[in-house]
Formats: C-alpha cells, structure tokens, sequence
C-alpha cells in the first residue's frame, strides 16, 4: 500500500512508521525509471541531498553531487550507484488493444506474467496495466507444454481497440514499462520490500554516506555519481568515471541474494549477514589491497560483511576501475531477493553497514593509502 507522499509507510503489523530513512528509501524505491527515463528518480535524488553539496547533470542523465566541504586539492573519491531499474518498452499496439512489449534489463521470462505493471503515456501520466497471456483455455496441450517466450506475452490497459490506447490512454510505441509495486517496511523483522532495490538502494546509501560525513573534516573530496544506464551496460558510469576522474571509488549495489537458492555452504549473499564485497565478477577482478582494507576495517570495528566470489554478473565497477587510467574500486553490495522481478526483499541492517562501512573508509582514507593499494 502506497502512503501519498511515502512520508510515512504501513508496516505489516498496521503501525505507522514516519522516518526520514524509510522515506528516502520508499520514495526512491517507488520511483518510475528504466534505463534512459530515470527522470523520476533524480528528482527525488535531488529532494533528498538539498544542502549536501553542488548538484549537476550531463546529457545521458547522469547525477552528481560535488561535497559542499570539496577543497579541489584532495584525492577524489568517487561514490557510484545506479538509478535506472529492470522493466519494459512498448514495441507495437496491436489492433484489438493490447501491448506488445520489449523487456529492458534482464529478466527470466517465467516471473514477468501475471502482475501489474506501470505504463507512461505521453502526458508523462503511469496507466496501471497487467502483463497477460494466452488462458490456459484456449492454449493446445502443445502450447501449455512449450517454453514461455516474452514475444508471446502483451501488457492489457483495459482498451479494446488501438484508437483507445493511442487516443484515449494517450499510450505510444517506445512508452517506458515499470512493475507496479509499493515500498513496504516489516517494522518487526526490519524488512523492506519494494522495486527496484537494484539499485535504489544504493542511490539512497550514496545520500546517507554524505549526510553522515556532512561534517568532518576528511583527506579527500567527495563526489556522488548517480549513473544512468546501468542495466543495459553499464553506460552512465563510463561516462561519469572521465567526469569526476576519481582516484579510488565505491560502489553501491543491490546484489542478488544467494541464500534460498544454493546449498548452504556456498552461499556468500545472504540477508541480515551484511553487506557483500565481491571479489570478482564478469567484468571486473577487485583491487585485493582495497578489498582486503575493507574487509580488514570491517572485522575489527565489527560491522558484518559477507565476501563473495561471482562468476556472472557485473557493476558499475567494470567501467570505473578501467577508466581514467585505472581507479581502485570496491563493491559494497546490500543483498536483495529476487533482484530483476518485480518485488525485492531486503535487510534495513545490510543496507546500514553497508553505509557505516563506507563511512569509516572515508573517515580514515587518504593519499598515502590510496597510493598503496
């Protein structure tokens, strides 16, 4: 259930929680943006870091906040999150009414059917739809047996004719899709559960790390880079890597969550364990002297973290370590169930070591330790 503004949240248990925290991250989370139209999310991006530093864009929607205490004399560390999320586009309108669509980001066929998405017209309005498919009625037993492909899939607005769609609904070929979902918080087992958690959570961690550091006097300059793109290639972040040209940076990141879907003895990404610091990706091997500063500062001021192997899968670390002659990066990932569906669940305490860890970097990072990593 959506509260208005998302000043405040129900809780499962029907208690109102009203939290600048829980707003931040509820705003964000309920936010509308795919990659190339995350509009939406940078106006809650700025809402929220009023007074934190000098904000500006660039052309591919890229955000940046410049910390009001920068001196321009200082190693620049970069804080990187991404703001677009998983979701759709509208491919052709079909004369009876319904929707075709392309998806946008990766997603498994199987979790798209059957729930409600958020489709944007050309007045800038979200028509609520539900993604459809043929009933099971009127399917031949070869069709109820074959593989689920998204070409056979339509989104339905509740029009009956392409002129109501285009006319009436104001919808267009290449409108961008989101899932319809609304930030909730489990006050008794702090628990959130909401959208686009890759990455909104980490485009809130980025806000919280400079609130909490909005203060002190550090060794280095500060800049928040809030990329665009991220789901179909990293693209906002190879561009805001040669902006800011950091000499060290962190990622943020909602990181798929492994902990119902290995054994036991692999999991490395499980929920209220901490956040994740990967070692390597597809795309990217982890600077092991960053990496292993972090996880050292980690053990001894006690803040839980999980280290993690991945074969697949990538951040915005991929075009920032190999950008401006090669950057130190370390990915502080809050792990999240189900990432790219359309519901995510995650630990309020994952995503606030993963803020207390960047912070106590920050605090104690300088040039001579950027120098030996």
């Amino acid at each position: 259930m959506r509260t208005g503004n998302s000043s405040a949240f129900i809780c499962q248990e029907g208690k109102m929680k009203d939290n600048e925290e829980l707003a931040l991250i509820g705003e964000i989370s309920n936010a509308n943006g795919i990659s190339g139209f995350e509009d939406d999310v940078l106006e809650v991006v700025r809402k929220h870091s009023s007074g934190l530093g000098q904000i500006s864009e660039d052309c591919m929607r890229n955000l940046y906040i410049a910390r009001k205490k920068n001196t321009g004399d200082k190693p620049v560390v970069q804080l990187d999150a991404h703001t677009d999320e998983v979701g759709f586009m509208v491919k052709a309108i079909r004369p009876d009414g319904m929707l075709e669509f392309i998806t946008i980001g990766g997603w498994v066929a199987t979790n798209i059917p059957a729930h409600l998405v958020r489709v944007r017209n050309s007045e800038g309005v979200y028509i609520q739809g539900v993604v459809a498919s043929k009933p099971p009625h009127f399917m031949s037993e070869a069709e109820r047996k074959a593989h689920l492909d998204v070409t056979s899939l339509v989104i339905d607005v509740g029009a009956t004719s392409k002129d109501e769609v285009v006319n009436d609904f104001k919808i267009e070929v290449a409108s961008p899709v989101v899932p319809d979902v609304d930030f909730i918080y489990d006050e008794k087992h702090r628990i959130m559960r909401g959208k686009a958690f890759d990455n909104r959570l980490g485009c809130a961690s980025i806000i919280e790390t400079l609130r909490a550091l909005e203060n002190d006097d550090l060794d280095v300059d500060i800049i928040g880079a809030f990329a665009s793109q991220e789901e179909v290639g990293t693209r906002g972040a190879t561009v805001t890597v040669e902006r800011v040209k950091p000499d060290l940076a962190i990622c943020f990141e909602g990181c798929p969550a492994d902990d119902t879907v290995v054994p036991d003895y692999q999991v490395q990404t499980a929920l209220k364990k901490g956040p994740m610091l990967r070692h390597i990706d597809a795309r990217m091997i982890t600077n092991p002297r960053f990496q292993r500063y972090a996880l050292s500062l980690a053990k001894e001021l006690g803040i839980p973290v999980q280290a993690a192997v991945r074969s697949a899968g990538a951040t915005d670390g991929a075009p920032i370590h190999m950008g401006h002659l090669g950057v130190p990066v370390i990915v502080i990932g809050i792990p999240v169930r189900y990432a790219h569906t359309h519901y995510g669940y995650s630990s309020i305490d994952d995503y606030r070591n993963g803020i207390k860890l960047a912070t106590e970097i920050l605090k104690r990072i300088d040039f001579d330790r950027i120098k030996s990593f």
